[in-house]
């Protein structure tokens, strides 16, 4: 007997030729995205300074810098095994979470890319870019094929990750996610629930503002610097806020929804609000290695409130999964 409207574990047919030659195509893209990302690092790591012009400030990096690109350089290797986690016969007995914390951060910092990048291509083939003149006014920093380069790699990396988790996941947790959403969680959930949708709701409706062309809580510089792609990339933030929120109220209310949905929509929205959040909140608490104005104290706490409604978010998520577990 099973309850919250959870059916028996379904376990897929792995032998199948198809899947096993998706899952080598998958694997192999998420591999070769990771090369052009790391191969900068360690060369700047290293001394170099291919794609950076002169002038650019990142001449004159310090140990925040050079800590700051091992890290990153770290964690885009990561990548690598976490492949290897989810296509190896050994991975399927991997600690719970030790996959789900690197593919949950992965998560949260790849969305926003991956919603956000293509429409700036777009809006860009339109014509609706920077023109010569503006870029070139710009304060040297970095050559611009490198983020092309570098963005068109993560973007490859979330979605080859997304096609290797997922069916990892349905065939170790798919318990989890089948069915409806079922019973309502309790009230004390309920209320974390209702706490994360309103910052989402609040998140949302700041980064729409920004989105087109409001300034508050921006520093002066950022405000003067708004393009219509930084537009689309508030409107990627907006979408993973309004996410998390939705996803959370839907997990606690308990419905005839079929489960997946509630959950996708709170992972990924928890996540990347949580993610970028804390991310953009310790780069702006060291030293602005663009050159740049330091953020204000105003975008400083909007930072922090995506952290904390992402771990709002992500306590609600978690607390659905463990009620799964017993069923």
């Amino acid at each position: 007997m099973t309850t919250r409207g959870v059916h028996p574990t379904y376990e897929p047919q792995s032998s199948a030729p198809s899947q096993g030659v998706g899952r080598r195509v998958l694997a192999a893209a998420a591999l070769a995205a990771t090369v052009p990302y790391l191969a900068l690092k360690a060369a700047w790591l290293s001394g170099s300074r291919i794609g950076i012009p002169d002038g650019s400030v990142l001449l004159e990096a310090g140990l925040f810098l050079t800590v700051a690109n091992a890290v990153t350089l770290a964690m885009d290797a990561a990548v690598i095994v976490l492949v290897l986690v989810l296509t190896r016969p050994w991975g399927l007995r991997t600690p719970a979470w030790m996959l789900t914390v690197p593919v949950f951060t992965a998560t949260g910092l790849l969305t926003p890319i991956l919603l956000g990048f293509p429409g700036q291509l777009l809006v860009r083939a339109l014509g609706f870019g920077p023109g010569p003149d503006e870029a070139a006014a710009r304060e040297p920093f970095l050559d611009s094929w490198v983020f092309s380069v570098v963005y068109t790699g993560f973007t490859v990396q979330g979605l080859a990750l997304a096609g290797l988790f997922v069916p990892y996941a349905r065939r170790r947790w798919g318990r989890r996610w089948q069915g409806v959403v079922g019973e309502r969680l309790p009230s004390p959930t309920g209320v974390v629930a209702a706490a994360a949708a309103s910052g989402a709701l609040a998140l949302g409706a700041l980064f729409l503002y920004w989105a087109f062309g409001g300034t508050a809580g921006l520093s002066a510089e950022r405000a003067e610097a708004y393009t219509v792609e930084s537009a689309v990339g508030s409107v990627a933030h907006a979408t993973c806020a309004l996410a998390a929120g939705v996803g959370t109220l839907l997990l606690t209310r308990g419905r005839t929804l079929r489960a997946r949905w509630p959950l996708g929509l709170t992972w990924v929205g928890a996540a990347a609000t949580l993610a970028w959040g804390a991310w953009m909140l310790i780069a702006s608490l060291g030293p602005q290695v663009d050159g740049g104005e330091a953020p204000s104290t105003a975008g400083q706490l909007i930072y922090a409130g995506q952290v904390i409604t992402g771990a709002l978010a992500t306590a609600v998520l978690t607390r659905f999964l463990i009620s799964r577990r017993a069923s």
